[in-house]
């Protein structure tokens, strides 16, 4: 899947939204227990409640292999549920790898051959070759961490290098666009640093990026779209928890469906607003 295939699905759904399907086996409704596969079970009412509104799926794959097999079949039959049914739909796999080259074309190899992922996150501490054994496959997407969402993001990602005050982040964008054009790398920035994402945008101009932290993390939508929006959106907004966890009791496939549509809902009128401000740049 290329630029203008995730572009032309959000112009289509006037919808910019990424369910993150991080589903946790004890807050499956206890009625789907009974199920062989409750975790597919589960993924495959979500998917189907919300599939008219979302233009991508992140599967968590720890919430998977905490599981072991059963979760790894889980995984494996949930992307393969979603590129048979819905094949237009982007899927990421969230697994976060990272390591040297040889071990990487593995992860490769799980991710793109033996499951129909489009795309993986990754960790770029170890360098180029942690991310470009991804990039050998066309149309697949290396999603590289920059600037996230998590309290201790600070720890490293905001290290400021004396001779040039350049973040850490900023330099981790930097080698990104070294390493593969807006085509085929993406970045993850989380929604609760929405202020610095107009910094990200000085150096990522056109690359999508992945955004978590909307929601249950209290990362704004209007923030995210304000700073982060480019003329193609650009953007990739997850939301998990406040979508698939929506219900507990047997309407919960009912009850997903309808926040996935209210954020729909948001992020069309953010569209059109984006498309009026871009048409008057332009004059």
């Amino acid at each position: 899947m290329n630029y203008r295939d995730i572009y032309n699905k959000i112009v289509k759904k006037n919808s910019f939204l990424c369910v993150g399907l991080d589903t946790d086996l004890s807050k499956v409704p206890e009625f789907l227990l009974k199920e062989d596969d409750p975790v597919f079970e589960f993924n495959k009412r979500i998917i189907d409640a919300t599939q008219q509104f979302t233009v991508a799926y992140k599967p968590n794959t720890a919430f998977y292999e905490a599981l072991g097999a059963k979760g790894w079949i889980s995984l494996q039959k949930t992307a393969e549920y979603v590129k048979k049914n819905y094949p237009g739909i982007f899927l990421i796999a969230d697994c976060k790898r990272g390591d040297i080259g040889n071990t990487c074309k593995m992860y490769a190899k799980t991710f793109f051959e033996q499951m129909p992922f489009d795309a993986v996150t990754l960790s770029p501490y170890m360098g180029r070759d942690s991310v470009t054994p991804f990039l050998e496959y066309p149309d697949k997407w290396a999603i590289i961490l920059a600037l996230t969402s998590n309290p201790s993001a600070s720890d490293f990602q905001i290290i400021q290098e004396k001779e040039t005050d350049e973040y850490l982040f900023e330099k981790t964008l930097k080698y990104g666009q070294l390493w593969g054009d807006e085509n085929r790398i993406m970045f993850v920035a989380g929604a609760t640093q929405a202020y610095k994402f107009q910094q990200i945008r000085k150096i990522a101009k056109d690359n999508f990026l992945l955004v978590p932290g909307v929601g249950a993390q209290g990362g704004s939508l209007e923030d995210v779209a304000t700073f982060g929006m480019n003329e193609s959106c650009g953007l990739l907004v997850n939301s998990s928890r406040g979508i698939i966890y929506a219900s507990n009791g047997e309407d919960f496939a009912e009850k997903a469906g309808e926040k996935a549509a209210e954020m729909q809902e948001k992020m069309k009128a953010l569209l059109e607003e984006n498309k009026k401000n871009n048409s008057q740049r332009k004059k």
